[in-house]
């Protein structure tokens, strides 16, 4: 037992060494502090990369290349987006404009190709609009086209001193961590942060702020430049592994990301807002076509929002003044929800597609199926978050029943999209006979299964095949499920047979499956009365 307890303990790694001497000295200096303790890599980035590290420090060059020699135009950006987003035309022009001239400062001034250097305003953006409009989708499309680390956060998980919630700075870190900690990588990625309208200034229940003008205040900073500590000073654990590597000869990780090249957008819905823009402009002088109070009159009213209204509905001067860049976003209607599920390639309906085809089953859509999911959609009021609920509404007890059954293609009309139940129920009753193929390769399966378990290997005949998707018709049950069922006794039953010398490949005809207990002992009572003449 001693010799184990030495094996351990020489096997302990130096982090786990110096964590007990940090703990000895906080006890001897008086402090009550315990310091978990966490599995230990000599290389930090061990744990980010999922590539091996050659191969990763070849694709962070090959992004850091792209994006040295950026040179995208706003109009090549856009007809990319409208690959994937429908609508939200004004919101692509804007992004497209505010990302081209982000990225060719950062091209240019690292080429020092700038004619007139000058001061440059980082053009961050603001977007406002109902949920579901495609706000989040639309700046991860381009962060993905352009190759730069993405993060999304949310500002109502953020307080001023981080006690409550997360500390702004966390923001960028997640970005490092997005970037296989790659810090040069990192200061050229965009960080989205939504729900912004949630942090103007709200007192809390104890009257300090704890989500408004001091995550605002805080979020400016970043949002200009400043520098961010790489760990944060609550992480020990890292912070103890840089102590633990200074010294050792290797390339040191940079402590610090400026923020100066990070593009920051955010987010909101601006529900009230409207409100605002409609009493500094006055009803009468409005002149909009939309009724009052429609969704496109409250877009429009949104698109008129200037820099005194943000500062009524809460936000500070300062901050507000770091987003110069500004648009609004249209709530989407039947014919942009039927459009997103016809015409855009990131359409739910091929997720849909591929859940599907996994189980070798094709599906179609016709006789105004889309627009009648889209109709149901628009109800939700959540924009295009409401076609995957409808969708899955729809599918659900599909993909549950049609995987064991032998149909291969369902095409769904209007009809199937209002009464789903009565849907499967039909294609279900008139399922047919003309899936054998399908359905052997189910008992195929369960035939591999049976032969692992026990040495013996059965040979179905078609009409057992056949009967076999009857009877899994008949029970609304796997086809798998079913021969387990039927069969359950024959694996010591089919033994009994050769220990006497009868070979373990074993033909399963028709009556097996009609009566397998009969089939099988009347298969044992005639062996045995031949070998006993």
């Amino acid at each position: 037992m001693m010799d184990r307890e030495k094996e351990l303990e020489e096997k302990q790694n130096p982090f786990e060494e110096l964590t007990k001497q940090f703990s000895d000295i906080l006890g001897k200096a008086g402090a009550n502090v315990k310091i978990a303790t966490f599995p230990f890599s000599e290389n930090p980035q061990e744990e980010l990369n999922e590539k091996p590290p050659l191969e990763q420090a070849e694709d962070d060059r090959e992004a850091l290349k792209r994006i040295h020699n950026f040179n995208l135009k706003p109009k090549e950006i856009k007809e990319y987006l409208d690959r994937f987003v429908i609508s939200q035309e004004e919101a692509k022009k804007v992004l497209s404009v505010a990302i081209c001239d982000h990225y060719n400062h950062i091209c240019n001034a690292i080429g020092g190709k700038s004619r007139k250097p000058c001061e440059y305003i980082k053009q961050n953006v603001l977007m406002m609009g109902p949920t579901g409009v495609g706000k989040t989708y639309l700046v991860k499309t381009i962060a993905k086209l352009i190759g730069v680390p993405f993060v999304k956060a949310d500002a109502t998980k953020f307080s001023e001193t981080g006690y409550v919630g997360g500390d702004v700075e966390d923001i960028v870190r997640s970005l490092i961590k997005i970037a296989n900690g790659n810090v040069e990588l990192a200061q050229y990625g965009i960080v989205f942060i939504d729900e912004i309208d949630k942090i103007t200034n709200a007192v809390g229940d104890s009257g300090r702020d704890i989500s408004g003008r001091g995550v605002q205040i805080n979020l400016l900073k970043l949002m200009e430049e400043t520098e961010v500590s790489v760990f944060s000073q609550a992480d020990m654990l890292n912070q103890m592994r840089t102590l633990m590597s200074m010294g050792s000869g290797k390339k040191q990780q940079a402590d610090k990301i400026n923020t100066k090249n990070i593009l920051f957008i955010v987010s909101g819905a601006f529900d009230k807002l409207g409100d605002l823009v409609k009493k500094r402009l006055g009803t009468a002088q409005i002149g909009f076509g939309a009724a009052r109070g429609t969704a496109d009159g409250d877009f429009e009213f949104l698109a008129e929002a200037q820099t005194e209204d943000f500062i009524r509905y809460g936000f500070e001067p300062e901050f507000i003044g770091r987003l110069p860049v500004r648009v609004a976003c249209k709530a989407l209607g039947e014919a942009e929800l039927e459009r997103i599920l016809s015409s855009s390639e990131g359409s739910i309906i091929r997720q849909y597609e591929e859940d599907f085809s996994g189980y070798g089953i094709d599906i179609g859509f016709a006789g105004g199926a889309l627009g009648a999911v889209a109709r149901s959609a628009a109800r939700e009021k959540t924009g295009a978050r409401g076609l995957l609920t409808v969708l899955e509404r729809i599918f659900r007890d599909m993909k549950f029943e049609l995987p064991s059954t032998a149909i291969r293609s369902i095409i769904l009309d209007a009809e199937a999209v209002s009464d789903p139940g009565s849907f499967l129920k039909n294609i279900l009753q008139f399922e047919g006979t003309d899936g054998l193929r399908d359905i052997r390769g189910d008992v195929e399966r369960f035939v591999e299964s049976f032969g692992a378990a026990h040495g013996i290997f059965l040979h179905f005949t078609a009409a057992a095949i056949g009967e076999i998707g009857a009877i899994a018709r008949e029970h609304r049950a796997s086809v798998v499920a079913t021969c387990s069922r039927l069969f359950e006794d024959y694996g010591y039953g089919l033994r009994l047979l050769l220990k006497d010398g009868e070979g373990n490949d074993f033909e399963i005809p028709l009556e097996a499956v009609r009566n397998p207990d009969k089939f099988l002992s009347e298969r044992i009572t005639n062996f045995y009365n031949r070998a006993g003449e």
